[in-house]
């Protein structure tokens, strides 16, 4: 073992340049989730051009736009932490998160600049997806570079804790914030203070970052010349480590994207787009998930040290995998319990002739439905009831049954537009009335939720999330050598993290619109991760008590 892993470092020190590290990575992770809880404001505020469901389907995809560009961030940053150092890194990620978040909230809204305000803010969220993308490897680097090898799972495993406190710190605020102002004027206005406290936050941060020094691995490196003098090449054009970079994509990254985003951002998505609970009750299940999940990604970590980091990642895998379809009819049952029982009491039946019936996904807005069949599905789907298709003769008018009841659709395909718009309020009218007659809630009666059944389900889910991430650093560290570490270690990481999980809210709700099946989205997460503990029982080594100097 090399020299500079054989001590420990005192505990103090040690503490400390963790602390000082996780600390940075956790206001960038602020920044980049304050949209979390935002998203159905930023909907109104930046998309408000289009109809609901088109506009949270596009608040969504803004969402994930920033996860898009993640992995440009992870070449252009990687290239700079293996050649300049991970220090000089951190310092520009962090500038540049912080100084896009804080004109996030300047930015004039739809109603001011039309559509160059939706262009400007998905390009700022981009922004920050190319800063984040050169922040969580070098966090991870930096702390592993650092650690002593039988506690390097422990140590790296608060990287873990940076991204829930950065999560439950932008759940946190917005709460406050909407609390103490109101619902009214806090969707009109005070949403944007949690973005301009953002300035606070990256003083902070650079300050934290000027006072760490370079990683002893990096140092040793620069010392005895042995710096990559080209990290793409090496990274991506050799064989062992071009393998290397597919065994981290395909076992933990894909499930990393699906599991932890699944848990801690579709789960958000579905209590309140879906089965239509209070923002505020969302809020504080989600508050309470991420402070409980905090202790857990150490846990984990510590427990990798000691049996392995690989079988520790694959039971997270397994648990989440096994428990998504049952807990998401629990968190159902639980949340809007009004709704799971008209659900079986009086289910929703569409009888129309397959080929006159759209996918009910318009995401530029423009769509008018004018069949028979995407009327009454259109109804269908801005109401988030699920509904079973039945096949009918060509020509036939669709028909929707509501428990005993059956509502007539019309068929607009020769209306003019006006007409059509007129006919579309009485089939909604008529729709409406049947939905409430059965039983069915406009949403979720606070009074009848069940916040600690939604809780408990939700913490499954985090278990097998934090089983997976906790070991997460320090494997990816030990699995990819010194000289190109940054490089070949942010790719995965963020294409994994950024395009299947950045993407996993906005498609799983597309295809739940797109299907009429509130549920039909979570093959998605489900498929993905079956994948990807298949690969990782096959391929993943075990990477514990590696020399990071090799």
């Amino acid at each position: 073992m090399a020299e500079l892993e054989a001590a420990e470092p005192k505990r103090a020190s040690m503490g400390l340049l963790v602390v000082a590290s996780a600390a940075g990575t956790t206001f960038e992770w602020y920044d980049f989730f304050l949209y979390v809880p935002l998203t159905a404001i930023i909907a109104k505020v930046f998309f408000a051009g289009l109809n609901d469901a088109a506009a949270y389907i596009f608040a969504l995809l803004s969402f994930a736009a920033g996860f898009a560009t993640r992995p440009l961030g992870a070449l252009i940053f990687g290239r700079i932490g293996d050649r300049l150092g991970r220090k000089a890194t951190f310092l520009i990620t962090i500038m540049l998160m912080g100084a896009a978040t804080f004109v996030v909230g300047l930015l004039p809204g739809y109603s001011q600049m039309g559509i160059v305000s939706s262009v400007l803010f998905i390009a700022l969220r981009m922004l920050q997806g190319i800063a984040l993308g050169g922040e969580w490897g070098g966090a991870a680097i930096y702390i592993g570079e650092h650690s002593p090898v039988n506690r390097r799972g422990f140590y790296t495993s608060f990287i873990g804790t940076s991204a829930a406190f950065g999560l439950g710190g932008a759940l946190v605020v917005v709460l406050i914030t909407r609390t103490i102002m109101g619902e009214e004027p806090f969707n009109a206005w005070g949403w944007r203070i949690p973005f301009l406290l953002s300035a606070i936050l990256l003083i902070i941060s650079v300050w934290i970052r000027m006072t760490l020094s370079e990683s002893p691995v990096f140092r040793q490196m620069k010392a005895e010349g042995t710096r990559s003098t080209a990290p793409y090449r090496e990274s991506f054009g050799t064989w062992p480590n071009i393998k290397r970079v597919l065994i981290a994509l395909c076992t933990v990254m894909v499930a990393q994207g699906a599991v932890w985003y699944c848990a801690f951002f579709y789960c958000q998505t579905f209590l309140e787009k879906i089965i239509k609970v209070s923002p505020t009750q969302v809020n504080a299940i989600l508050i309470g998930v991420v402070v409980c999940s905090a202790p857990l990604y150490v846990f984990f970590g510590w427990l990798s040290d000691k049996v392995g980091r690989k079988w520790v990642m694959c039971g997270g895998m397994i648990l989440a995998t096994a428990a998504l379809w049952p807990g998401f009819h629990l968190i159902t049952q639980y949340g809007n319990p009004g709704l799971a029982e008209a659900s079986r009491t009086a289910p929703v039946v569409v009888t129309a002739d397959p080929a006159s019936c759209a996918l009910q996904f318009d995401p530029v807005g423009k769509t008018q439905f004018r069949s028979s069949c995407d009327i009454a599905k259109s109804v269908l789907t801005n109401a988030g009831v699920s509904y079973r298709n039945v096949s009918a003769p060509a020509g036939t008018l669709a028909s929707v049954q509501v428990g005993g009841k059956t509502v007539q659709s019309v068929e607009g395909t020769a209306l003019t537009a006006a007409a059509l718009k007129l006919a579309k309020v009485g089939v909604e009218k008529q729709l409406t009335g049947a939905l409430k007659a059965a039983g069915y809630p406009a949403k979720a009666d606070p009074k009848r939720t069940q916040p600690w059944g939604v809780f408990a389900v939700m913490l499954v889910f985090t278990l097998g999330a934090t089983a997976l991430y906790g070991p997460q650093a320090a494997a990816l560290v030990e699995l990819f050598p010194a000289r190109v570490r940054y490089t070949a270690l942010s790719l995965p990481y963020h294409i994994g993290t950024g395009w299947v999980g950045g993407f996993l809210p906005a498609v799983a709700y597309a295809m739940v619109t797109a299907s009429g099946d509130i549920y039909f989205g979570l093959w998605y997460p489900i498929v993905a991760t079956v994948f990807a503990i298949l690969c990782t029982i096959l391929f993943l080594p075990e990477t514990r008590g590696r020399d990071l100097n090799d």
